[in-house]
């Protein structure tokens, strides 16, 4: 089996949570939101090399929370960036096997399945890339540029999610190039050298958790074992 990595970006300062503590550092079901995504990968797979990235000036704060709850599930630090464009750019200059895939992963989704994980490092390992989604069940309109708004086919639509996987080369060969605004993803940064991204089904209850409200559906889930 090829070597995998994941690359863990945490640089969320939780300004929607409406408070000071960064929302990768709120306790969810008495743990930190963050250690609970590093246990969930460490889980899928002891083998995986587990980049984390943060900002310089939350990683002395992580490292005591470490000591607090025994934390113990090995991982490499990398600097988070200006965006969250450098931010992957810094922790994949940890990932020193190119013969290997690399997810890369919201800090704050700590519910991502295993299936899900383990469909997207295979189509990866075929040389592809590729993001998980779930399918659209809301109505939605889209707003023109007059103020009106039309409803348009929810069918055509599909939400991102995270682990976004690829083979490292191309990742690598993606974020040599300058950033750009328009990058939202490392899908749309890969799509910006020529690259296709295949679609994987993902799993609707791995949330990312940016709100008040998030974090009390993601305390059901745990509370729960969804």
């Amino acid at each position: 089996m090829m070597k995998q990595y994941v690359i863990i970006v945490a640089g969320g300062k939780g300004l929607r949570m409406g408070g000071d503590l960064p929302k990768q550092f709120i306790p969810l079901d008495g743990k930190p939101v963050l250690m609970r995504t590093l246990e969930n990968f460490f889980s899928f797979s002891s083998d995986i090399n587990i980049v984390l990235v943060l900002p310089h000036d939350h990683q002395e704060y992580w490292r005591k929370l470490c000591e607090k709850y025994d934390f113990s599930v090995p991982h490499r630090i990398a600097d988070g960036g200006q965006t969250r464009f450098h931010s992957v750019q810094n922790g994949l200059s940890l990932v020193e096997d190119d013969n290997a895939v690399v997810a890369v992963h919201d800090g704050v989704r700590p519910f991502v399945s295993h299936d899900v994980i383990s469909r997207c490092f295979g189509i990866a390992a075929g040389g592809k890339a590729v993001v998980p989604v779930v399918d659209v069940v809301e109505t939605v309109r889209r707003m023109e540029q007059d103020g009106t708004s039309v409803t348009v086919p929810r069918s055509s639509y599909r939400l991102v999610q995270t682990p976004q996987v690829f083979p490292v080369r191309m990742l690598k060969e993606a974020y040599s190039y300058g950033y750009k605004e328009d990058f939202t993803d490392d899908a749309s940064v890969v799509e910006a050298i020529g690259q296709r991204v295949e679609l994987a089904e993902g799993n609707r209850e791995n949330i990312k958790i940016t709100t008040p409200f998030d974090l009390v559906v993601a305390e059901a889930i745990c509370r729960n074992s969804i």
